[in-house]
C-alpha cells in the first residue's frame, strides 16, 4: 500500500527533527501564556504562512487538512461563547447565554486551539519518523532500544491497514455475510479483531528477536544518518522571533477587538 505524499522539499524539511520537537514543545506552552485575544489571532498568521507556503505538499491537500481544523476552532470557539460565564448579556435563551465576555474568551479559546493545530501540522508534514529518532538518539540521548522501538511500532502501523484491506477482500470474495444489530459487533471481533492481533503479536515477537539478535542495547552505537544543527534551525527561530514581536506590536497597536485581557 502506498503511504507516501509528493511534496517538494523546503527548509522546515532540512531542520533538526529532535531541535525542532522541542521547540515546538516550547511553543506550546508559550501559547498558554497568551491571553490577549488581539495577539494571538495576529500571531495565528506565523504558523499558518508555513503551512501555506513552506510544507511543501499541494495546496488541494493542505485544504482537505485544514478541515478538520476549522471544525476544531469552530467547537471549541462555540462551546464557550455559548456556555460561558458573564456579566454583560448579549443574547439568553434557554442553556444557551452568550456574553460579551464568553464571545472573546471563546475566540481566544478556539484561536489557540487553531495554533496548536497548525504547529502539529507542520511538524507532521515536515518531518520524517526515521530522522526523528535517529535525531532523538543522537541529539537528545535517547536510548537506542527505545527510539528503535517506537520507529518499529509506527512502520507496523500501516502494515496493520493493509492486512485489515486484505482481510476484508478476502471474506468478501468467499461470500461472508454480514450480521445485523449486536451479533455484527461479535462478528467483527471474530473475523477481524483476533486475525489481526495474533498477527500484530507475531509480527511484534519477530521484531523483538531481530532486535536482540543486533545488539540493541544502551552502549554506544554508529548510525547510517548523521543528525546536526543547521542554518535552517537558527532561520526558524528568528522567523518566530520576529513574528511574535511583530504580531505583539500589531496586537497592542492595531486590536481588532476591544478586550485586552481575557481573564478579567
Amino acid at each position: 500500500m502506498q503511504w507516501t505524499l509528493n511534496y517538494h522539499e523546503t527548509w522546515l524539511h532540512r531542520m533538526n527533527p529532535a531541535f525542532k520537537l522541542v521547540f515546538f514543545l516550547v511553543l506550546f506552552l508559550g501559547l498558554l501564556f497568551i491571553h490577549n485575544p488581539n495577539v494571538i489571532t495576529y500571531i495565528t498568521m506565523i504558523p499558518l504562512v508555513l503551512v501555506a507556503f513552506y510544507t511543501g505538499h499541494k495546496k488541494k491537500l493542505l485544504g482537505i487538512l485544514m478541515i478538520p481544523f476549522l471544525l476544531l476552532f469552530f467547537s471549541s470557539a462555540s462551546s464557550m461563547i455559548f456556555f460561558g460565564q458573564g456579566s454583560t448579556t448579549w443574547w439568553k435563551w434557554g442553556l444557551i447565554h452568550i456574553t460579551e465576555e464568553s464571545f472573546y474568551r471563546g475566540l481566544h479559546v478556539g484561536f489557540r486551539a487553531l495554533n496548536f493545530a497548525l504547529l502539529g501540522l507542520i511538524f507532521a508534514l515536515t518531518t520524517r519518523p526515521v530522522l526523528l529518532f535517529y535525531s532523538l538518539t543522537q541529539q537528545l540521548k535517547v536510548p537506542p532500544r527505545f527510539a528503535y522501538s517506537f520507529m518499529a511500532a509506527v512502520r507496523i502501523l500501516p502494515m496493520m491497514v493493509e492486512e485489515f484491506q486484505q482481510l476484508k477482500t478476502a471474506l468478501l470474495i468467499r461470500g461472508v455475510k454480514k450480521e445485523k444489530g449486536f451479533k455484527r459487533i461479535t462478528q467483527s471481533i471474530k473475523l477481524y479483531a483476533v486475525p489481526l492481533l495474533s498477527q500484530s503479536i507475531r509480527r511484534a515477537h519477530r521484531i523483538a528477536v531481530a532486535m536482540e539478535s543486533k545488539q540493541f542495547h544502551n552502549g554506544k552505537r554508529t548510525y547510517y544518518y548523521e543528525t546536526r544543527l543547521s542554518k535552517f534551525d537558527l532561520l526558524f527561530v528568528m522567523y518566530v522571533i520576529v513574528g511574535v514581536g511583530v504580531t505583539i506590536w500589531l496586537g497592542l497597536e492595531f486590536p481588532t477587538y476591544a478586550v485586552t485581557d481575557v481573564r478579567k
